[in-house]
Parts: C-alpha cells; sequence; structure tokens
C-alpha cells in the first residue's frame, strides 16, 4: 500500500511539472520563444506564397500546380494518386491495397472508382491537402465522374488558387486593400 501512494507522488510531481512547462509558468520559460520552427514543408503552399513552377508556355498539360491528380487504370486495378510539382507521390490510393480489394466485388467497376475516390479524399484531408488540379476531361455516368464526384463529397477542391503577389507600391494595379481584393 505504501509503494502505491508513492508512486503516485512521484507521477503528481511529474505531471504537474510537465504542465507548468507546457503552461509556460516555469522561471526558465518565463520570457518568449525567440524563434517559430515550421516543421510542414507544405506551409507556404497553404499560405499561397510558395513558388508555383509555371513551365514552358508550349507544353500541353501545363505545369502550373502545387497537386495534381492522376488517375491510372491497369488491366487488373485502379490507381488515383497525387502528384506535387516536385514529382514527389505524398498520397496514393489503389484497389491493389489488401484492405480496399477485400471490400470489393470487381476492381476495376464503378464502385471500386467510388471507393478509390472516397480513400483518397480520406488521405488527402489527413495528410493536409485540400486543394489540387485535375486535368481529366470527364464523360457524364462514367466511372471517372464518380471518382471525382467523392472527392468533391470529401472536402477536397479540384482547382487550385492562384499564387499571392505581394503588389509593390510602383505596380500600376496595386489594390488599395489586398485583402478585400482576394
Amino acid at each position: 500500500m505504501l509503494v502505491g501512494r508513492q508512486s503516485k507522488n512521484i507521477l503528481s510531481s511529474v505531471t504537474n511539472t510537465n504542465i507548468k512547462r507546457c503552461l509556460g509558468t516555469a522561471p526558465e520559460d518565463s520570457g518568449h520563444a525567440q524563434f517559430v520552427y515550421n516543421r510542414n514543408p507544405r506551409n507556404l503552399e497553404k499560405l499561397r506564397i510558395a513558388y508555383k513552377p509555371a513551365g514552358y508556355h508550349l507544353e500541353k498539360p501545363g505545369r502550373e500546380f502545387w497537386h495534381k491528380l492522376q488517375v491510372t487504370t491497369s488491366k487488373r486495378h485502379v490507381t488515383a494518386s497525387v502528384l506535387h510539382h516536385t514529382g514527389v507521390v505524398p498520397v496514393m490510393a489503389t484497389t491493389a491495397e489488401w484492405a480496399v480489394r477485400k471490400q470489393l466485388f470487381s476492381t476495376l467497376d464503378k464502385m471500386a472508382y467510388i471507393t478509390i475516390g472516397k480513400v483518397l479524399a480520406q488521405r488527402c484531408l489527413e495528410c493536409g491537402i485540400s486543394d489540387m488540379i485535375n486535368t481529366y476531361e470527364v464523360l457524364p455516368n462514367s466511372k471517372l465522374e464518380a471518382l471525382l464526384e467523392n472527392l468533391l463529397k470529401g472536402g477536397i477542391r479540384l482547382e487550385e488558387d492562384p499564387r499571392y503577389k505581394s503588389p509593390n507600391p510602383w505596380d500600376q494595379e496595386r489594390p488599395e486593400k489586398p485583402w478585400e481584393h482576394y
């Protein structure tokens, strides 16, 4: 019984000091932080001030995007992924995954596209990607339309905002109040 009380006292003192450190009431934390480190690599894209590569004007699909939707269909599976402008694929959903494949009757029918749209939307939101470019032309009542509908229902926008360019005082068309302009 005595051992149980001692462990409770030790636990409470440890948690109290941790809480004080988090709240900033400890004497060593009385000053403000001098630096803030944001370790999110997509932070500038969310603020719309990151560099958006334009590519060459003769490129057909264009490269002016931060994130782009890619849908590929093979003989057996459907894969939907998000392509970052650097060439990295941060999020992907495919019917080749065991957890997705076991829930489907067929890995190529319309229900497979619907499921992949829902799964990709959930994974994108978990990763912090809420908008992307869609370059596909959709036919009505097609499988691809079902995938895009479920992406939209899942909270993903299929267009990106333009890059914010700070106006300079010498610009000809400088908005008086930039927060009302955008």
